[in-house]
């Protein structure tokens, strides 16, 4: 069996695992919405008994009375050689909250009878799905979709699995404080102590990823000084996240606003980094324009 054609897609409630699933189809998987997770090794078979095609399932706190035997399933195919890539789609609380609010759909664990009180009930029944999932959160790769447009979503979906699962992926992604820290990164460096294009009136409308932005940062010692310890530090330690199994790494690094400096830094790690094979680069925020 080729990597990566199992996905595993789940996450809470709101995270957007439709429009995950969506992107995965359109980019030729064979998708299943939520199997019952007893059903999963049946399910396999049967596609080794076809001859294998790209599969992409969705699972989701409707079956979290079966999610320790879904873990166990998991480890049990890593074990038997098979590449299954786990995708959890997560989102901060008010995010969730906005959500439901706004689409005015039921959450799945609401109970019947909430005192009129909507708002406190789905926020208890965001909290549950958080505490169940947790377990199967641990064991996936994590999208924070708390501020992405659904395209930046199905993009984000598409490198994944596009990259091969056996070996750990890298990715780097850069953000603005002020919109929130990702909470898909493993590791988070803040870059605001470093001088500012944004104060320089011709550099303002560009972004890190243009040559006199670039020409004006690569310059500045304090710039040269965080990219080198940026990069030892993950050099260093690198080989011990492969070494562990990881499927992936997320270095996030933030700036005020998430066009300039951060922006630079992840595309020069980026490059630094090349010679890893499984090298993403995501800019947060400027991927939203």
């Amino acid at each position: 069996m080729r990597n990566g054609d199992v996905v595993l897609v789940t996450g809470m409630s709101g995270g957007g695992k439709s429009i995950a699933m969506h992107a995965l189809e359109d980019a030729g998987f064979y998708c299943v919405d939520n199997l019952p997770p007893e059903l999963l090794p049946q399910f396999l078979e049967l596609e080794r008994q076809r001859g294998w095609r790209r599969v992409a399932i969705a699972v989701d706190v409707r079956s979290a009375g079966s999610l320790p035997q879904l873990l166990l399933h998991i480890k049990e195919m890593r074990h038997s050689g098979i590449s299954i890539r786990a995708i959890f789609l997560d989102a901060d609380n008010d995010t969730l909250l906005r959500r439901f609010s706004e689409t005015r759909r039921p959450h799945p664990l609401r109970v019947g009878n909430d005192d009129g009180d909507t708002h406190r009930a789905l926020q208890e029944a965001i909290a549950l799905e958080r505490e169940l999932l947790t377990p199967l959160r641990m064991e996936s790769t994590v999208i924070d979709s708390s501020q992405l447009r659904p395209a930046q979503l199905r993009a984000w979906v598409r490198d994944l699995v596009r990259a091969s699962g056996s070996s750990l992926t890298l990715v780097f992604e850069s953000f603005a404080f002020k919109h929130g820290v990702p909470s898909d990164a493993d590791f988070v460096f803040d870059v605001r102590v470093l001088p500012n294009p944004y104060y320089d009136r011709e550099l303002r409308p560009l972004t890190g990823r243009d040559e006199p932005v670039a020409a004006y940062l690569e310059v500045q010692p304090e710039v040269r000084l965080m990219l080198s310890q940026i990069g030892a530090f993950i050099a260093q330690w690198l080989p011990n996240f492969a070494q562990d199994q990881r499927s992936y790494l997320t270095v996030a690094i933030g700036c005020t606003g998430g066009q300039h400096r951060s922006v630079y830094l992840v595309e020069t790690l980026a490059k630094q980094f090349a010679f890893h094979g499984q090298v993403l680069k995501r800019h947060r925020e400027l991927d939203a324009r």
